[in-house]
Protein backbone atom coordinates (compact mmCIF):
# COMPACT_ATOMS: atom_id res chain seq x y z
CA UNK A 1 0.00 0.00 0.00
CA UNK A 2 1.18 3.60 -0.86
CA UNK A 3 -0.43 5.61 1.82
CA UNK A 4 1.98 4.91 5.48
CA UNK A 5 0.62 5.53 8.90
CA UNK A 6 2.72 8.47 10.57
CA UNK A 7 3.78 8.13 14.44
CA UNK A 8 4.66 11.19 16.62
CA UNK A 9 5.92 11.11 20.53
CA UNK A 10 4.47 13.67 22.88
CA UNK A 11 6.32 13.16 26.18
CA UNK A 12 4.81 15.07 29.31
CA UNK A 13 7.04 14.44 32.30
CA UNK A 14 5.56 14.12 35.36
CA UNK A 15 2.26 14.76 34.23
CA UNK A 16 -0.17 17.05 32.06
CA UNK A 17 -3.45 17.99 31.63
CA UNK A 18 -5.74 15.78 33.74
CA UNK A 19 -2.72 13.60 34.53
CA UNK A 20 -2.72 14.71 37.89
CA UNK A 21 -1.59 11.53 39.67
CA UNK A 22 1.50 10.59 36.97
CA UNK A 23 4.20 12.39 38.91
CA UNK A 24 3.21 9.85 42.35
CA UNK A 25 4.35 7.12 40.23
CA UNK A 26 7.43 5.64 41.64
CA UNK A 27 8.54 4.96 37.87
CA UNK A 28 8.59 8.91 36.98
CA UNK A 29 11.47 10.69 38.19
CA UNK A 30 10.38 13.84 40.20
CA UNK A 31 12.20 16.01 37.74
CA UNK A 32 11.92 14.51 34.81
CA UNK A 33 10.24 17.28 33.24
CA UNK A 34 13.71 20.04 33.56
CA UNK A 35 15.97 16.52 32.95
CA UNK A 36 17.14 16.49 29.38
CA UNK A 37 18.43 12.90 29.49
CA UNK A 38 14.48 12.41 29.67
CA UNK A 39 13.94 13.79 26.96
CA UNK A 40 16.69 12.15 24.74
CA UNK A 41 15.74 8.83 26.05
CA UNK A 42 12.33 9.39 24.95
CA UNK A 43 13.45 10.47 21.44
CA UNK A 44 15.97 7.55 20.91
CA UNK A 45 12.99 4.99 21.87
CA UNK A 46 10.81 6.72 19.46
CA UNK A 47 13.66 6.80 17.33
CA UNK A 48 14.38 3.26 17.42
CA UNK A 49 10.87 2.66 16.61
CA UNK A 50 11.10 4.81 13.46
CA UNK A 51 8.60 7.54 14.99
CA UNK A 52 8.30 10.39 12.36
CA UNK A 53 8.47 13.30 15.16
CA UNK A 54 9.20 13.98 18.54
CA UNK A 55 6.79 16.62 19.40
CA UNK A 56 7.14 19.71 22.48
CA UNK A 57 4.11 21.49 23.91
CA UNK A 58 4.64 24.71 25.92
CA UNK A 59 2.96 27.22 27.56
CA UNK A 60 4.03 30.68 29.14
CA UNK A 61 1.52 31.32 31.92
CA UNK A 62 0.95 29.11 34.82
CA UNK A 63 -0.37 29.61 38.41
CA UNK A 64 -0.55 26.98 41.41
CA UNK A 65 -3.44 24.67 39.88
CA UNK A 66 -1.32 24.02 36.68
CA UNK A 67 -0.49 20.99 35.74
CA UNK A 68 2.97 19.43 37.09
CA UNK A 69 4.62 18.90 33.68
CA UNK A 70 4.18 22.75 33.30
CA UNK A 71 4.43 24.13 36.58
CA UNK A 72 8.65 23.06 35.71
CA UNK A 73 9.67 22.53 32.23
CA UNK A 74 12.25 23.66 29.82
CA UNK A 75 11.65 25.79 26.68
CA UNK A 76 11.24 24.08 23.66
CA UNK A 77 14.02 25.00 21.29
CA UNK A 78 16.67 25.03 23.65
CA UNK A 79 15.15 21.43 24.26
CA UNK A 80 15.07 20.07 20.75
CA UNK A 81 18.24 21.85 20.10
CA UNK A 82 20.01 19.26 22.66
CA UNK A 83 18.16 16.15 21.72
CA UNK A 84 18.90 17.13 18.13
CA UNK A 85 22.62 16.01 18.71
CA UNK A 86 21.49 12.41 20.13
CA UNK A 87 19.47 11.58 17.32
CA UNK A 88 19.78 10.93 13.41
CA UNK A 89 16.75 10.59 12.33
CA UNK A 90 13.65 11.54 14.47
CA UNK A 91 11.75 14.79 13.41
CA UNK A 92 11.86 17.60 16.50
CA UNK A 93 8.69 19.77 16.40
CA UNK A 94 8.84 22.66 18.79
CA UNK A 95 5.56 24.55 19.90
CA UNK A 96 5.77 28.64 19.54
CA UNK A 97 3.46 31.49 19.87
CA UNK A 98 3.07 33.52 17.26
CA UNK A 99 1.34 36.04 19.65
CA UNK A 100 4.11 36.60 21.75
CA UNK A 101 7.44 36.00 19.68
CA UNK A 102 8.68 38.57 16.86
CA UNK A 103 8.96 36.80 13.39
CA UNK A 104 12.58 37.79 13.09
CA UNK A 105 13.66 35.75 15.91
CA UNK A 106 11.16 32.51 15.79
CA UNK A 107 12.90 32.78 11.91
CA UNK A 108 16.48 32.62 13.42
CA UNK A 109 15.76 30.16 15.96
CA UNK A 110 13.58 27.10 13.97
CA UNK A 111 16.30 28.04 11.15
CA UNK A 112 18.74 27.30 13.87
CA UNK A 113 17.28 23.91 14.60
CA UNK A 114 17.23 23.06 11.34
CA UNK A 115 20.38 23.47 10.71
CA UNK A 116 21.78 21.35 13.77
CA UNK A 117 19.71 18.47 13.28
CA UNK A 118 20.05 18.45 9.31
CA UNK A 119 16.84 19.50 7.99
CA UNK A 120 14.28 18.01 11.17
CA UNK A 121 12.64 20.47 12.66
CA UNK A 122 9.61 21.51 12.91
CA UNK A 123 7.09 24.49 14.10
CA UNK A 124 4.14 24.04 15.94
CA UNK A 125 1.86 27.45 15.49
CA UNK A 126 0.03 28.33 18.27
CA UNK A 127 -1.94 31.93 19.00
CA UNK A 128 -1.60 30.76 23.04
CA UNK A 129 -4.72 29.27 24.44
CA UNK A 130 -3.79 30.81 28.59
CA UNK A 131 -5.03 34.01 28.88
CA UNK A 132 -3.01 35.13 31.83
CA UNK A 133 0.33 35.19 28.99
CA UNK A 134 -0.80 38.85 28.23
CA UNK A 135 0.25 39.99 31.70
CA UNK A 136 4.06 38.37 31.37
CA UNK A 137 4.48 40.48 28.32
CA UNK A 138 2.98 43.90 29.61
CA UNK A 139 -0.16 43.65 27.90
CA UNK A 140 -3.56 44.52 30.05
CA UNK A 141 -5.36 41.46 27.92
CA UNK A 142 -5.30 38.76 25.52
CA UNK A 143 -5.33 39.74 21.96
CA UNK A 144 -9.06 38.43 20.33
CA UNK A 145 -9.85 35.50 18.23
CA UNK A 146 -9.77 37.84 15.21
CA UNK A 147 -5.86 39.30 15.93
CA UNK A 148 -4.43 36.22 16.81
CA UNK A 149 -5.13 34.11 14.19
CA UNK A 150 -4.42 37.32 12.02
CA UNK A 151 -1.16 37.69 13.18
CA UNK A 152 -0.35 33.82 12.98
CA UNK A 153 -1.08 33.98 9.92
CA UNK A 154 0.90 37.00 8.74
CA UNK A 155 3.76 35.96 11.05
CA UNK A 156 3.54 32.30 9.29
CA UNK A 157 3.69 34.28 5.58
CA UNK A 158 6.89 36.71 6.87
CA UNK A 159 8.70 34.07 8.59
CA UNK A 160 8.28 31.82 5.47
CA UNK A 161 9.79 34.29 3.61
CA UNK A 162 12.82 34.98 5.43
CA UNK A 163 13.74 31.16 5.29
CA UNK A 164 13.91 32.42 1.61
CA UNK A 165 16.25 34.81 2.08
CA UNK A 166 19.06 33.14 0.89
CA UNK A 167 18.92 30.99 -2.81
CA UNK A 168 20.21 27.94 -2.46
CA UNK A 169 23.65 28.38 -4.44
CA UNK A 170 24.55 31.59 -2.78
CA UNK A 171 27.81 30.20 -1.13
CA UNK A 172 29.77 29.47 -3.86
CA UNK A 173 32.61 30.15 -1.38
CA UNK A 174 35.20 30.18 -4.06
CA UNK A 175 38.77 30.67 -2.54
CA UNK A 176 40.55 31.53 -6.44
CA UNK A 177 37.63 33.97 -6.88
CA UNK A 178 37.92 35.43 -3.61
CA UNK A 179 34.06 34.97 -3.86
CA UNK A 180 32.23 33.80 -0.48
CA UNK A 181 28.38 34.89 -0.84
CA UNK A 182 27.06 36.16 -4.30
CA UNK A 183 25.24 38.89 -3.52
CA UNK A 184 22.60 38.72 -6.12
CA UNK A 185 21.30 35.62 -4.50
CA UNK A 186 21.00 37.00 -1.39
CA UNK A 187 17.29 39.11 -0.50
CA UNK A 188 15.51 41.58 1.52
CA UNK A 189 11.92 41.01 2.57
CA UNK A 190 11.35 44.34 2.92
CA UNK A 191 7.56 43.30 4.90
CA UNK A 192 5.38 45.89 5.32
CA UNK A 193 1.93 44.34 6.82
CA UNK A 194 -0.81 44.49 9.83
CA UNK A 195 0.89 43.36 12.15
CA UNK A 196 4.64 43.26 11.14
CA UNK A 197 7.11 45.60 9.84
CA UNK A 198 10.24 43.34 9.00
CA UNK A 199 13.19 44.08 6.70
CA UNK A 200 15.44 40.88 6.48
CA UNK A 201 17.21 39.33 5.52
CA UNK A 202 17.69 36.29 7.51
CA UNK A 203 21.06 35.52 8.77
CA UNK A 204 21.05 31.65 8.00
CA UNK A 205 20.73 30.11 4.88
CA UNK A 206 18.01 27.13 4.30
CA UNK A 207 18.61 23.33 5.59
CA UNK A 208 18.16 20.20 3.83
CA UNK A 209 14.48 20.15 3.74
CA UNK A 210 14.48 23.57 2.61
CA UNK A 211 12.15 25.01 5.44
CA UNK A 212 11.05 23.51 8.78
CA UNK A 213 7.56 21.91 8.64
CA UNK A 214 4.41 24.05 9.59
CA UNK A 215 2.33 22.44 12.68
CA UNK A 216 -1.00 23.85 13.77
CA UNK A 217 -3.59 22.50 16.22
CA UNK A 218 -6.49 24.32 16.36
CA UNK A 219 -10.09 23.39 16.35
CA UNK A 220 -11.88 26.55 15.90
CA UNK A 221 -13.42 28.03 12.88
CA UNK A 222 -10.35 30.26 12.71
CA UNK A 223 -8.13 27.08 13.49
CA UNK A 224 -9.30 25.12 11.32
CA UNK A 225 -9.06 27.94 8.30
CA UNK A 226 -5.59 29.06 9.63
CA UNK A 227 -4.67 25.27 8.94
CA UNK A 228 -6.05 24.58 5.68
CA UNK A 229 -3.87 28.21 4.44
CA UNK A 230 -0.45 27.20 5.78
CA UNK A 231 -0.35 24.12 7.93
CA UNK A 232 1.57 21.27 6.62
CA UNK A 233 0.97 18.67 9.60
CA UNK A 234 -1.88 19.12 12.54
CA UNK A 235 -2.27 18.09 16.22
CA UNK A 236 -6.22 17.18 16.20
CA UNK A 237 -8.01 16.01 19.79
CA UNK A 238 -9.27 12.92 18.10
CA UNK A 239 -12.30 11.77 20.21
CA UNK A 240 -15.13 9.09 18.70
CA UNK A 241 -14.11 7.76 15.56
CA UNK A 242 -16.86 9.90 13.99
CA UNK A 243 -15.63 13.07 15.40
CA UNK A 244 -12.15 12.50 14.05
CA UNK A 245 -13.57 11.75 10.71
CA UNK A 246 -15.77 14.74 10.52
CA UNK A 247 -12.35 16.76 11.56
CA UNK A 248 -10.01 14.95 8.72
CA UNK A 249 -13.00 15.67 6.01
CA UNK A 250 -13.53 18.77 6.90
CA UNK A 251 -9.62 19.63 7.20
CA UNK A 252 -8.97 18.04 3.90
CA UNK A 253 -12.12 19.96 2.11
CA UNK A 254 -10.79 23.41 3.39
CA UNK A 255 -6.69 22.72 2.22
CA UNK A 256 -8.42 21.73 -1.50
CA UNK A 257 -10.76 25.22 -1.27
CA UNK A 258 -7.39 26.86 -0.60
CA UNK A 259 -5.74 25.21 -3.37
CA UNK A 260 -3.12 23.60 -1.99
CA UNK A 261 -3.07 19.35 -2.55
CA UNK A 262 -4.95 18.01 0.40
CA UNK A 263 -1.87 15.14 0.45
CA UNK A 264 0.54 18.00 1.99
CA UNK A 265 -1.44 18.36 4.93
CA UNK A 266 -1.01 15.29 7.50
CA UNK A 267 -3.47 14.94 10.41
CA UNK A 268 -2.24 13.94 13.72
CA UNK A 269 -4.96 12.63 16.45
CA UNK A 270 -4.13 12.26 20.01
CA UNK A 271 -3.41 8.77 21.15
CA UNK A 272 -3.16 7.57 24.73
CA UNK A 273 -2.78 3.53 23.76
CA UNK A 274 -3.06 1.03 26.80
CA UNK A 275 -1.41 -1.47 25.40
CA UNK A 276 -0.51 -5.15 28.19
CA UNK A 277 -0.18 -8.83 27.28
CA UNK A 278 -3.96 -9.47 27.23
CA UNK A 279 -7.34 -7.38 26.93
CA UNK A 280 -8.28 -7.70 30.12
CA UNK A 281 -5.35 -6.60 31.49
CA UNK A 282 -5.03 -3.43 29.33
CA UNK A 283 -8.67 -2.81 30.71
CA UNK A 284 -7.64 -2.85 34.53
CA UNK A 285 -4.80 -0.87 34.06
CA UNK A 286 -7.45 1.94 32.16
CA UNK A 287 -9.46 1.49 35.15
CA UNK A 288 -6.05 1.99 37.62
CA UNK A 289 -4.95 5.13 35.60
CA UNK A 290 -8.19 6.58 36.20
CA UNK A 291 -7.91 6.00 39.95
CA UNK A 292 -4.67 7.31 40.18
CA UNK A 293 -5.44 11.11 38.49
CA UNK A 294 -8.94 10.86 39.53
CA UNK A 295 -8.88 14.33 41.64
CA UNK A 296 -11.55 16.54 41.74
CA UNK A 297 -9.44 20.09 43.10
CA UNK A 298 -7.20 18.79 40.19
CA UNK A 299 -10.41 18.96 37.36
CA UNK A 300 -11.87 22.32 38.75
CA UNK A 301 -8.20 23.79 38.10
CA UNK A 302 -8.34 22.03 34.42
CA UNK A 303 -12.09 23.02 34.01
CA UNK A 304 -10.94 26.74 34.85
CA UNK A 305 -8.09 26.75 32.46
CA UNK A 306 -9.94 27.07 29.66
CA UNK A 307 -11.81 30.01 31.08
CA UNK A 308 -8.85 32.21 31.42
CA UNK A 309 -7.47 30.00 34.80
CA UNK A 310 -10.76 31.01 36.37
CA UNK A 311 -10.90 29.68 40.13
CA UNK A 312 -13.99 27.77 40.30
CA UNK A 313 -13.25 26.70 43.74
CA UNK A 314 -14.91 30.30 44.52
CA UNK A 315 -18.42 28.50 43.65
CA UNK A 316 -20.57 25.88 45.07
CA UNK A 317 -19.69 22.72 43.47
CA UNK A 318 -23.50 21.10 43.54
CA UNK A 319 -25.08 24.64 42.51
CA UNK A 320 -25.44 24.94 39.27
CA UNK A 321 -22.73 25.63 36.21
CA UNK A 322 -22.07 29.66 36.65
CA UNK A 323 -22.24 31.92 33.95
CA UNK A 324 -18.75 32.52 32.64
CA UNK A 325 -18.92 32.26 29.03
CA UNK A 326 -17.28 36.05 28.89
CA UNK A 327 -14.20 34.45 30.52
CA UNK A 328 -13.95 31.99 27.68
CA UNK A 329 -13.81 34.47 24.53
CA UNK A 330 -10.05 35.18 24.24
CA UNK A 331 -9.06 31.81 25.32
CA UNK A 332 -10.34 28.34 24.78
CA UNK A 333 -13.61 29.34 22.91
CA UNK A 334 -14.58 26.64 20.97
CA UNK A 335 -14.01 23.88 24.03
CA UNK A 336 -15.67 26.29 26.58
CA UNK A 337 -18.52 27.08 24.21
CA UNK A 338 -19.36 23.18 24.13
CA UNK A 339 -19.31 22.47 27.57
CA UNK A 340 -21.47 25.69 28.55
CA UNK A 341 -23.61 24.34 26.18
CA UNK A 342 -23.94 20.79 27.37
CA UNK A 343 -24.44 22.37 31.33
CA UNK A 344 -27.43 24.50 30.34
CA UNK A 345 -28.85 21.68 28.33
CA UNK A 346 -28.28 18.80 30.58
CA UNK A 347 -28.68 21.38 33.45
CA UNK A 348 -25.79 20.04 35.23
CA UNK A 349 -23.89 21.49 38.41
CA UNK A 350 -20.52 22.54 38.69
CA UNK A 351 -18.87 19.59 39.79
CA UNK A 352 -20.59 17.61 37.16
CA UNK A 353 -18.70 19.71 34.81
CA UNK A 354 -16.30 19.93 36.27
CA UNK A 355 -15.49 15.80 36.59
CA UNK A 356 -16.89 15.35 32.99
CA UNK A 357 -13.52 16.91 31.99
CA UNK A 358 -11.53 14.18 33.09
CA UNK A 359 -14.81 11.33 32.86
CA UNK A 360 -13.59 7.81 32.11
CA UNK A 361 -13.31 8.46 28.61
CA UNK A 362 -12.47 4.56 27.11
CA UNK A 363 -9.89 5.27 24.96
CA UNK A 364 -9.82 3.15 21.40
CA UNK A 365 -6.56 2.20 21.69
CA UNK A 366 -6.42 -0.12 24.63
CA UNK A 367 -5.49 -3.60 24.73
CA UNK A 368 -3.49 -6.52 23.90
CA UNK A 369 -1.15 -5.46 21.27
CA UNK A 370 -2.66 -7.14 18.04
CA UNK A 371 -5.99 -5.52 19.36
CA UNK A 372 -4.38 -1.90 19.66
CA UNK A 373 -2.96 -2.39 15.79
CA UNK A 374 -6.49 -3.63 14.70
CA UNK A 375 -8.13 -0.25 15.84
CA UNK A 376 -5.36 1.61 14.45
CA UNK A 377 -5.58 -0.23 11.70
CA UNK A 378 -9.67 0.45 11.34
CA UNK A 379 -9.29 4.25 12.12
CA UNK A 380 -6.38 4.71 9.63
CA UNK A 381 -8.75 2.89 6.72
CA UNK A 382 -11.84 4.86 7.99
CA UNK A 383 -10.01 8.12 6.84
CA UNK A 384 -9.69 9.33 10.82
CA UNK A 385 -5.88 10.57 10.48
CA UNK A 386 -2.66 10.26 9.03
CA UNK A 387 -0.85 9.69 12.16
CA UNK A 388 -1.31 9.43 15.63
CA UNK A 389 0.66 11.76 18.35
CA UNK A 390 1.44 8.80 21.23
CA UNK A 391 1.46 9.87 24.73
CA UNK A 392 2.36 7.13 27.36
CA UNK A 393 2.63 7.55 30.81
CA UNK A 394 6.19 6.01 31.28
CA UNK A 395 8.89 4.95 29.65
CA UNK A 396 8.26 1.20 30.10
CA UNK A 397 5.15 2.04 28.16
CA UNK A 398 6.88 3.29 25.39
CA UNK A 399 9.40 0.74 24.85
CA UNK A 400 6.05 -1.99 24.93
CA UNK A 401 4.47 -0.32 22.50
CA UNK A 402 7.69 0.03 20.10
CA UNK A 403 8.55 -3.74 20.84
CA UNK A 404 5.12 -5.08 20.61
CA UNK A 405 2.81 -2.88 18.43
CA UNK A 406 4.79 -1.71 16.09
CA UNK A 407 6.17 -4.93 14.69
CA UNK A 408 2.58 -5.97 14.21
CA UNK A 409 2.03 -2.48 12.10
CA UNK A 410 5.31 -2.95 10.12
CA UNK A 411 3.89 -6.74 8.98
CA UNK A 412 0.54 -5.54 7.98
CA UNK A 413 2.25 -3.10 5.33
CA UNK A 414 1.14 0.13 7.52
CA UNK A 415 3.70 1.48 8.97
CA UNK A 416 8.10 1.98 7.60
CA UNK A 417 10.43 -1.09 8.79
CA UNK A 418 12.91 1.63 8.18
CA UNK A 419 13.61 5.31 7.96
CA UNK A 420 13.89 6.11 3.90
CA UNK A 421 15.04 9.77 4.10
CA UNK A 422 16.92 12.03 6.39
CA UNK A 423 14.58 14.94 6.82
CA UNK A 424 11.41 15.30 8.81
CA UNK A 425 9.61 16.44 5.60
CA UNK A 426 11.08 13.32 3.89
CA UNK A 427 9.33 11.15 6.68
CA UNK A 428 6.15 12.70 6.05
CA UNK A 429 5.79 12.65 2.20
CA UNK A 430 5.84 16.51 1.99
CA UNK A 431 7.41 18.02 -0.88
CA UNK A 432 10.54 20.47 -0.32
CA UNK A 433 9.65 24.24 -0.96
CA UNK A 434 11.10 26.03 -3.90
CA UNK A 435 12.53 29.42 -2.94
CA UNK A 436 10.55 32.11 -3.72
CA UNK A 437 13.49 33.83 -5.47
CA UNK A 438 14.81 30.62 -7.86
CA UNK A 439 14.56 31.13 -11.68
CA UNK A 440 12.04 28.52 -11.36
CA UNK A 441 9.67 30.80 -9.28
CA UNK A 442 10.77 34.29 -10.91
CA UNK A 443 9.82 32.64 -13.81
CA UNK A 444 6.29 32.06 -12.49
CA UNK A 445 5.67 35.32 -11.32
CA UNK A 446 6.81 37.11 -14.43
CA UNK A 447 4.28 35.00 -16.25
CA UNK A 448 1.48 35.29 -13.82
CA UNK A 449 1.98 39.30 -13.56
CA UNK A 450 2.62 39.70 -18.03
Amino acid sequence: MSRKLHLALHPYGVGGPGQHGLWKDPRVAKNASIDIKYYIAQAQAAEHGLFDALFIVDSQFINSTYPSHYLNRLEPLTLLSAVAVHTEKIGLVGTASSTYNSPFNLARRFASLDHISGGRAGWNVVTSFDTGTSRNYGLDEHLDYATRYGRALESVQVIRGLWDSYEDDAFPADVERGVFLDPTKLHALDHVGEHFRVAGPLNISRSPQGQPVIFQAGVSEEGRTLAAQVAEGIYAPGGTLEAAHEYYTDIKRRTGEAGRDPDHIKIFIHGGPIVAPTDDAARRRELEIFDEDNDFAGNLALLGRGFGAHDFSQYDPDAPFPDVAHLAERGGRTGAAKLIERARRENLTLRQVADSVSDRKHSPFVGAPTTVADTIETWFHAGTFDGINLAFRTDEELNYFVDAVVPILQQRGLFRTEYEADTLRGHLGLPIPTNRHSPVNRHTRELVSS
